[in-house]
């Protein structure tokens, strides 16, 4: 029954470690950036056909 006792404070002390980096990272702005994210996939396809041509340019010349 004692080690329970014991995991159950070992699993409260690395939760809250957690949640304190958690709350820093928050603070430091690491989550900020909400926009990037989503359309990064859509400007993706455009920059690879973009180098796809350029490719095929110079390889023509």
């Amino acid at each position: 029954m004692g080690v329970i006792y014991i995991l159950i404070c070992i699993s409260i002390f690395v939760a809250a470690i957690f949640l304190v980096l958690f709350i820093k990272s928050v603070k430091s702005g690491q989550f900020d950036d909400q926009y990037t994210p989503s359309v990064r996939m859509l400007f993706d396809d455009e920059l690879r056909s973009k180098k796809e041509k350029n490719n095929k340019n110079n390889q023509i010349n």
